[in-house]
C-alpha cells in the first residue's frame, strides 16, 4: 500500500514539474496570482500622528501582554494544592497524551510532505518570480503555521491535564465556586495564549517581512496551520470516540461505573477527552483565527481601493489586538461578580457565570469596536460614515458569537425541552426512541441556527449596501471596494471571533470538567488509609466525598453544554470565512469581475455540477470518519472485554491501559491518513477539471458542511446531556433507562466530537489549499495536461475513498448461525443471559489492523 502511495506522490511531482516549461509564462502574464500581491506601505498612513506601522507595533506589544497573561495563569494553576493520589492520575493521563502527541507530530511531518511538495513545485518551477529565496521562505512559514497549531495543542493538553486534578481536589471542600473557577481560569489561559500567539505571528509578517513576499508567506502560513488543525482535529476526534465508546459500553456489559479504575479503557477515555476536546479545538481555534485574517487580507488587496488598503489592514489588526483587552477586562469583571455571588454559596448553577461571561464580552467587544473604528476610520476624506458602517457589520458577527450559544442550549442544555424529550422517549422506547429524538433535536437545530446565521449575515449585507462600491466596468468612477457585500461577510466571520479568547475558554472548560470526574474516581482517594485525617491536617479540608462527586458531575453537564455551544461558532466562521476566500479566487479568475462573470451562473453547467459535487465529499467524509471510529471501537471493546478483571483487581494494569491507547492511536492515524489524502487529491482533481466547476465545488463544501456539522453537533449534544440528566438529576444509573441513554450517547459521540467538528478545518483546508490548486491549474494552462492530471488525481482520490471503508472494515469473518448454537441449551426466557461458558477469553488485538 505504502509504495503505491509513494508512486502516486511521485507522479504528482513528476507531472507538474514536467509541465513547468509549457504554457506557464503565458498564463502567468494573463493572470495575477493571490500569492503575488504586494502589501501596501504601512508607514505611508497615519492615525492621529502615529504611522500605521507603529500602531500595529503597539498592537504587537498588546499581544505579547496577552501571551504573558496566559502564561501567568498557567503558573498559578500549576501551584494550586492537589493530593498526591490525584496528581499521580493526572500525570499518567498526561504521559499517555504526550505519547499520543509525539506520534501525531511524526504523522504531521508525513502529511506535510504532500503539501510541501506542492508548494515547492508551484513556487520553484511554475511561479518563479521570487526565485528560490521565496520558495524557502514560504515553505518555512508553512512549517511555522503547522508548528503553531501543534504547539498550541501541546500547551492546551499540558494545562488541562493538571487543571483536572486541581478541580477534583477543590471539589472535596464541598463548595461549587472553586470547581467552576479552576476550569474557567484554565480555559482563559488557553484562549489568551492561543489568540495572542496567532496575532503575534501575523503581525510579525505584516511588520517585518518584505511587502512583495508577505502575502505568499501569509498564505503559506495559513495552509500550514490548516493542515495541522485538520490532522489534529480529525485524528483527535477519531481517537477520543474510540476510547469513549469502548469505555462507555462496559457500563452496559458489566454494570460498572462511569470511570471504574478496573476498566482498561478509562485512562484511554481520559486521554481521548484531551486528544479530542483539547488538542483538536486548540489547533482548530488557532487555525480559524488565522485563516479568517488571511481571507480578509486577500480581499483587501484584491478588492479595496489601493490608497485605502493600508488603512483597512491597520484597522482590522489593531481591532484584533484590542479584542484581547476586551476579553481580559470582561473575564476579570465577570470573575469578580461570580466570586461575590457564589464564593461561599452551597449551590450554584454552573452555566450562569459562563453565560454572563459570553454576553459581557460580546457587549464590551462591540463597544470597543465602535470606539476604535471611530478613532481610526472616521477621518477618511469623503467617507464620514464608513467607520460606523464597518463597526456595525463586525458587531453582527460579534453578536452571533453570543446568540448562537444561546440557541444551541435550546437543543442541548440539561434543562432544554429537546434534551428532556430524549429522556422521556427513552423511558418507554429504549435506545431506539432515544436515538430518534436526538436526530429530531439535531435537525431542528440546523433550521434555527441556519436562520439565525442568515439573518445576521443579511443584516451585515444590508449595512454594506451603504458603503460606496467600485463599478468593475468603471473603476475610475470612485468607490471604496468591489463587492462590499462579500467583504461584509468576511467581517461577520471576523466578528464571530472578536471575543476569541472567551470562545476558546468556554470550549476548553469542558475537557477539564470531564477529566476531573475521571481523576476523582481513578485516584480512589476515598480508600486511601487515613485520608480524612490527612485532608484535615494538611489542607484544612473536612471532606464530603459524596458531595464532591455530585459537584463534579453537575459541572460536567455545564462543560458538555458549552463545548456544544462553541462548535457552531467555529463552524459558522469556517463557512462564512470560506466565502470570502472563494471570492478572492473569483477576483483572480474574472480579472477583477470584468471577464467571464457569466460563468458564475447556474446556466454555466460546470459551475452547477461543482455545486452538486461538494455535497458528495461532505457525506463521504462523515462516513469515513465514523467508520474509523466504528472499527477502532470494535477493537477496543474486544480487547477490554477480554482483559478486564473485575474479580481480583482494584485497578487496570498500566500495560492494558496503554494497549487501549495504542489501539485508539492506530485507528485514528489510519483513518486520518485515508481522509486527508482523499481530500487532498480531490481538491487537486477538481481544480484541474475547470475553474468555475471548482468555484461551485468550494461553495457547496462550505454550505453542505455548515448544515451537516450543525445537525451532527447538536444531535450529539442532546444525546450526551440526556445521559447526564439520567445520571445526575434522576440518579438512575444501572437502570434500563440508563442503558438506553448510554447507547444514544455512543451514537452521538462520533456525531458531535468526530465528524461535525472536523468539518470546520476540512472546509478551510479545502478552500485554502484550493487557492494553490487553482493556481497550479491556471499557470499550467494546457487543456490536455490539465485533463490528464484531473483524471490521475481523481483516481487517487477515489482509491482513498474506497480504502476509507474497505481498508478500515472489521477484519473478522461474518457471523454464522453456529456462533449462536449455545442458545439451544439456554431456557427460552428472553431475559436469560448467555451462560458463563461463552464468556470471552483474554484477547490481544493485533498490532496491525
Amino acid at each position: 500500500m505504502r509504495p503505491g502511495l509513494i508512486a502516486v506522490f511521485g507522479l504528482l511531482a513528476l507531472a507538474l514539474t514536467a509541465c513547468s516549461g509549457g504554457g506557464g509564462e503565458t498564463a502567468h502574464t494573463a493572470h495575477k496570482s493571490e500569492f503575488d500581491l504586494p502589501l501596501p506601505d504601512l508607514h505611508a498612513v497615519t492615525f492621529g500622528g502615529i504611522s500605521g506601522w507603529w500602531l500595529l507595533f503597539i498592537g504587537l506589544i498588546i499581544c505579547i501582554g496577552g501571551f504573558a497573561f496566559g502564561l501567568l495563569s498557567y503558573m498559578k494553576l500549576k501551584n494550586l494544592p492537589v493530593h498526591q493520589s490525584m496528581r499521580d492520575v493526572s500525570e499518567l493521563i498526561y504521559e499517555t497524551c504526550k505519547a499520543y502527541l509525539l506520534q501525531q507530530g511524526k504523522f504531521l511531518l508525513l502529511l506535510f510532505a504532500f503539501i510541501g511538495a506542492t508548494i515547492f513545485i508551484y513556487f520553484g518551477f511554475l511561479n518563479t518570480s521570487g526565485g528560490w529565496g521565496r520558495v524557502v521562505i514560504v515553505l518555512l512559514f508553512a512549517i511555522i503555521g503547522m508548528a503553531g497549531s501543534y504547539g498550541i495543542a501541546w500547551y492546551g493538553i499540558r494545562l488541562n491535564t493538571f487543571a483536572n486534578s486541581r478541580t477534583s481536589f477543590a471539589a472535596l471542600e464541598g463548595k461549587p465556586y472553586k470547581v467552576h473557577n479552576i476550569p474557567m481560569r484554565s480555559g482563559m489561559s488557553v484562549g489568551m495564549v492561543l489568540i495572542s500567539t496567532e496575532l503575534i505571528m501575523m503581525l510579525l509578517i505584516l511588520l517585518f517581512v518584505p511587502a512583495d513576499i508577505a502575502t505568499a508567506c501569509f498564505l503559506g502560513f495559513a495552509i500550514g496551520e490548516s493542515l495541522g488543525a485538520s490532522a489534529l482535529r480529525i485524528a483527535g476526534g477519531i481517537f477520543t470516540k474510540i476510547a469513549d465508546i469502548g469505555s462507555d459500553l462496559m457500563k452496559i456489559v458489566f454494570k460498572i461505573g462511569e470511570d471504574d479504575p478496573r476498566n482498561p479503557g478509562t485512562i484511554a477515555d481520559c486521554t481521548g477527552d484531551n486528544a479530542g476536546d483539547s488538542v483538536g479545538p486548540s489547533a482548530d481555534g488557532f487555525e480559524t483565527y488565522g485563516v479568517t485574517g488571511v481571507a480578509l487580507i486577500t480581499f483587501i488587496l484584491l478588492g479595496v481601493q489601493s490608497d485605502l488598503q493600508a488603512h483597512f489592514l491597520v484597522w482590522i489588526f489593531f481591532i484584533r489586538a484590542i479584542m484581547l483587552v476586551a476579553s481580559a477586562l470582561s473575564y476579570f469583571a465577570n470573575n469578580l461578580w461570580a466570586k461575590a455571588r457564589y464564593g461561599d454559596a452551597e449551590e450554584m448553577e454552573f452555566e450562569t457565570p459562563l453565560t454572563s461571561l459570553v454576553w459581557l464580552t460580546s457587549i464590551v467587544s462591540i463597544i470597543l469596536t465602535f470606539v476604535i473604528s471611530a478613532l481610526l476610520m472616521s477621518s477618511l476624506p469623503g467617507y464620514p460614515n464608513l467607520w460606523w458602517q464597518l463597526a456595525l457589520i463586525i458587531s453582527f458577527g460579534t453578536l452571533a458569537g453570543a446568540v448562537i450559544p444561546e440557541l444551541v442550549k435550546v437543543f442541548t442544555g440539561v434543562k432544554a425541552k429537546h434534551t428532556e424529550e430524549v429522556v422521556k422517549s427513552a423511558k418507554e422506547g429504549g435506545a431506539s426512541l432515544d436515538i430518534l429524538s436526538g436526530l429530531v433535536a439535531g435537525n431542528f437545530s440546523a433550521y434555527w441556527l441556519g436562520i439565525a446565521i442568515v439573518a445576521l449575515m443579511g443584516g451585515a449585507f444590508f449595512v454594506s449596501t451603504l458603503i460606496p462600491g467600485i463599478d468593475p466596468a468603471n473603476t475610475a468612477g470612485g468607490g471604496i471596494m468591489l463587492a462590499p457585500g462579500v467583504f461584509a461577510l468576511g467581517l461577520v466571520a471576523f466578528g464571530f471571533l472578536g471575543m476569541g479568547p472567551v470562545t476558546i475558554a468556554v470550549d476548553s472548560y469542558g475537557p477539564v470538567t470531564d477529566n476531573a470526574q475521571s481523576v476523582y474516581e481513578l485516584s480512589q482517594i476515598e480508600s486511601v488509609p487515613g485520608i480524612a485525617d490527612e485532608l484535615e491536617r494538611d489542607y484544612g479540608i473536612t471532606a464530603n466525598f459524596e458531595r464532591a462527586k455530585y459537584l463534579l458531575e453537575m459541572n460536567d453537564g455545564a462543560g458538555n453544554t458549552f463545548k456544544a455551544t462553541a462548535k457552531p461558532v467555529l463552524i459558522g466562521t469556517a463557512a462564512v470565512g470560506a466565502t470570502t476566500m472563494v471570492f478572492s479566487i473569483i477576483m483572480g479568475l474574472t480579472n477583477g469581475l470584468t471577464e467571464n462573470v457569466s460563468n458564475l451562473s447556474l446556466l454555466h453547467v460546470p459551475f452547477l455540477l461543482g455545486l452538486l459535487t461538494g455535497g458528495a465529499i461532505i457525506y463521504w467524509f462523515t462516513g469515513a470518519s465514523m467508520q474509523a471510529v466504528t472499527t477502532g471501537a470494535f477493537r477496543a471493546v474486544e480487547f477490554i472485554k477480554g482483559n478486564i478483571n473485575l474479580e481480583t483487581s482494584e485497578k487496570a494494569s498500566v500495560k492494558d491501559s496503554r494497549r487501549v491507547v495504542e489501539i485508539c492511536t492506530q485507528y485514528a492515524q489510519k483513518g486520518m491518513f485515508n481522509i486527508f489524502l482523499g481530500i487532498f487529491f480531490a481538491t487537486l482533481a477538481f481544480a484541474f477539471v475547470e475553474p468555475y466547476f471548482f468555484i461551485g465545488y468550494l461553495i457547496s463544501i462550505a454550505m453542505f458542511g455548515l448544515y451537516q456539522a450543525i445537525f451532527m453537533a447538536n444531535a450529539g449534544g442532546a444525546w450526551d446531556n440526556a445521559k447526564k440528566i439520567v445520571e445526575v438529576d434522576l440518579q438512575a444509573k444501572g437502570t434500563e433507562l440508563h442503558d438506553a441513554s448510554i447507547v444514544g450517547d455512543t451514537v452521538g459521540d462520533p456525531f458531535k466530537d468526530t465528524s461535525s467538528v472536523a468539518l470546520n478545518p476540512v472546509i478551510k483546508f479545502t478552500t485554502l489549499f484550493g487557492m494553490l490548486a487553482i493556481e497550479l491549474s491556471l499557470i499550467i494552462n494546457n487543456p490536455t495536461v490539465n485533463a490528464v492530471l484531473a483524471v490521475v488525481f481523481f483516481l487517487a482520490s477515489v482509491y482513498m475513498v474506497w480504502r476509507s471503508f474497505y481498508g478500515m472494515r472489521i477484519d473478522q469473518p461474518m457471523l454464522t448461525k453456529s456462533d449462536f448454537a449455545y442458545l439451544k441449551d439456554v431456557p427460552a426466557d428472553p431475559g436469560t443471559a448467555a451462560p458463563a461458558s461463552v464468556a470471552q477469553a483474554p484477547v490481544e488485538v493485533p498490532a496491525k489492523a
